[in-house]
């Protein structure tokens, strides 16, 4: 895994030596920062990385210009490599690491609220997508920390769909690769 654009292009992200992951590949990754390029995504904007891993999605953020970013993460032994990893890129005043459960506080909104919100929980925890499910209910958390204009991009298995709409936010792209798909979601009150 490495970041593949931006100031940092080429850096090597450390990984935990566990088989639990599922890094996203470097093709899949230019494939959706240019989604997110039409979007004006992510330079100069407030981004958070929930279930971030080693932050693979937010360290690219960082490296494309994102202002700074919010990394939620619950395993202590995976944060540790996380924080390697944003001291390796020289991203530490731009970083910010929550320990906690995403699918409890979404992005912990501080000062402002999000541009781009990253969720990329294990594939086993977006099953099910119905209300009620706890992927409707951290969308739903999601709502309320997302800017007006901001996206909220979900990468599940690419069997797995969501519903077009969860409160205010409503589906505006769908892409699938591989045996992943990202969904993207914006705010819409029709």
């Amino acid at each position: 895994m490495r970041i593949i654009a931006g100031s940092k292009r080429g850096m090597k992200l450390l990984s935990p030596k566990t088989g639990d992951s599922r890094p996203i590949t470097d093709r899949v990754k230019e494939s959706l920062f240019s989604v997110l390029y039409k979007y004006g995504l992510p330079e100069g904007k407030l981004a958070a990385d929930l279930f971030s891993g080693v932050g693979s999605l937010g360290l690219e953020a960082l490296s494309r210009g994102a202002e700074s970013v919010t990394f939620v993460e619950k395993d202590p032994k995976t944060i540790a490599v996380l924080e390697r990893n944003i001291e390796k890129a020289g991203f530490v005043k731009e970083s910010k690491i929550l320990r906690a459960d995403a699918f409890k506080i979404g992005a912990a909104v501080e000062r402002q609220k999000y541009a781009l919100i990253f969720v990329d929980p294990p594939y086993s925890a977006t099953r099910q997508t119905n209300e009620g499910s706890p992927l409707s209910g951290l969308l739903n958390v999601l709502d309320g920390q997302l800017a007006a204009d901001g996206i909220v991009v979900v990468r599940t298995h690419k069997r797995t769909e969501l519903l077009d709409r969860y409160g205010r936010l409503k589906i505006i792209e769908r892409r699938r690769w591989g045996t992943m798909a990202v969904t993207i979601l914006q705010q819409r009150n029709k």
